[in-house]
């Protein structure tokens, strides 16, 4: 299914993107082109990739001009070659100049994301393993980069800090000093104290939510699986080591009926590149997290050519 776009939820950034490039206007062309002068404008790929954002750039061209004819028979999420026609733009001169760079800023870019997203997605296929984001995004920016991720076959993890509990080693440390814990280890050691967080946690905001619980070694994977979270995330481990940590969420639920139902999400986080990813899918892990696809994404070389 096509991954969908709500324009209203960009209007800020490409406002924003506007008054950076554009300013009081196109000194360049304005000296030299005529306000009656029409032309067309064609968007050419200059490698092969996966196409994200031309709804983005059709909405930046209706931005400068609304009397702009943007069009195009590629949708997002098409895989292209290189020298492919991707949309052509007809209308005033002037205004297909002024909106020329800002379109292509955001076509590249998000093509870019797909692309490497994608790069990923290919290198697990066949496992059940998905392909998940971060919060390691431009700022500004989150939205459309995950709308890229999914054009590119990838799942969005959480959108922020708001829509998902996760407690990772900072959390611990905090709680650890405000009780005076000589070491965070004792956290997962101490019995119950992990069961009261997710507790507290799902005493506040409901079932609806799904609550994540961050570990770094086996030993506390035991405390983690009879707390009630919905996903453990194995932080910065060996692959070997997280093929083992499956294996023990696994038997606890089949010890435990899987949970009335309710199976416990896995999760392998760091240090995952385009190289080792399908060294980790092997495991078995239901999802692995890459901040590479977003904040290391090279954008795609695109063009636009007047004709």
């Amino acid at each position: 299914m096509q991954p969908t776009l709500d324009l209203e939820k960009i209007k800020e950034i490409v406002q924003l993107a506007i008054k950076e490039d554009i300013g009081k206007g196109d000194i360049t062309a304005r000296i030299f082109i005529p306000e009656s002068s029409e032309s067309e404008g064609i968007f050419i790929t200059k490698e092969d990739g996966i196409i994200a954002g031309l709804p983005v750039a059709k909405y930046v061209f209706s931005q400068i001009d609304n009397s702009l004819l943007f069009s195009s028979n590629i949708e997002d999420g098409s895989k292209i070659n290189k020298d492919t026609i991707l949309a052509k733009v007809k209308g005033s001169a002037l205004s297909i100049l002024s909106a020329e760079r800002l379109a292509l800023n955001f076509l590249q870019r998000l093509s870019g994301i797909a692309t490497h997203t994608n790069e990923f997605v290919q290198k697990v296929k066949g496992y059940k393993t998905q392909i998940m984001d971060t919060r390691k995004t431009t700022p500004g920016w989150r939205y459309l980069e995950k709308y890229a991720v999914r054009v590119g076959g990838g799942v969005n993890h959480r959108m922020g800090l708001y829509d998902q509990i996760l407690i990772k080693d900072n959390h611990l440390k905090i709680i650890e000093e405000d009780q005076k814990k000589k070491r965070s280890e004792n956290l997962f050691k101490e019995n119950g104290l992990i069961h009261k967080l997710v507790e507290k946690a799902r005493k506040q905001t409901g079932n609806g939510m799904l609550i994540e619980v961050e570990v770094e070694d086996l030993s506390h994977i035991k405390n983690m699986l009879d707390t009630g979270v919905d996903i453990i995330m194995f932080d910065n481990m060996e692959s070997s080591k997280i093929s083992e940590a499956v294996n023990m969420v696994r038997e606890f639920e089949r010890a435990q009926n899987a949970r009335n139902g309710k199976a416990v999400l896995t999760e392998a986080s760091g240090n995952i590149s385009i190289e080792n990813v399908e060294e980790y899918a092997k495991t078995g892990v239901d999802r692995i997290s890459v901040g590479t696809i977003t904040h290391s994404a090279r954008a795609l070389d695109i063009s636009m050519d007047i004709i």
